[in-house]
């Protein structure tokens, strides 16, 4: 005979004992309310959603390049001999690199270094963190102004702006080099065959 997993009660035979599957399906219900009382999916740090620069100083917000713009001078350096952090935010890691205004890398860093290892290394902590840190050793190394480029949708996206204005990196620009796929040019993964 059969049973399925619903809610059973009957006899077997006369006179032996009922079947009661309560017990299996009060098992999915515990789960069940279980999973309502535990906390919610962290959503990330503070400045995750929102970013906060301190643009004070420089007296314009959002300003377009125009044809001057390699000219101009940041903390009497011109625009195009100020040094560039790329950022490269994946979902397993956040990769940081200062280049020369020529693309000469200097120096680089990333979410290992600093102690993360497997799955912590993409959180928005340790971005936050290894872009702390990075920021801390190139001011040291007298990079005080740089330009940013930022590549990825990782979640360490954000955070790294934070590490850097955090340890003291005045940012000049921020560029956003994200590819944008109009059209799925990978081919899916073939189906499991079972």
């Amino acid at each position: 005979m059969m049973l399925s997993r619903k809610a059973i009660t009957g006899f077997l035979c006369n006179g032996s004992r009922s079947i009661y599957t309560t017990a299996t399906l009060g098992k999915a219900e515990d789960k069940r309310q279980m999973l309502k009382t535990m906390p919610k999916k962290d959503e990330g740090s503070h400045g995750e959603r929102a970013m906060e620069i301190d643009i004070t100083g420089y007296g314009r917000i959002c300003e377009f390049p125009k044809l001057d713009t390699p000219d101009r001078l940041f903390n009497n350096i011109p625009f195009k001999q100020i040094p560039i952090v790329h950022i490269k935010s994946s979902k397993n890691n956040t990769l940081l690199q200062l280049t020369g205004p020529d693309g000469n890398p200097i120096y680089n860093r990333s979410c290992g270094v600093d102690g993360f290892k497997n799955c912590r290394k993409g959180t928005n902590i340790a971005a936050q963190v290894t872009a702390t840190a990075f920021g801390k050793v190139i001011a040291k190394m007298g990079y005080n102004t740089c330009r940013v480029c930022i590549n990825g949708l990782g979640p360490g996206r954000m955070s790294s702006f934070k590490g850097l204005q955090m340890a003291g990196i005045n940012i000049i620009s921020i560029t956003d080099s994200t590819p944008v796929i109009d059209y799925p040019t990978k081919r899916p993964p073939a189906a499991r065959s079972l």
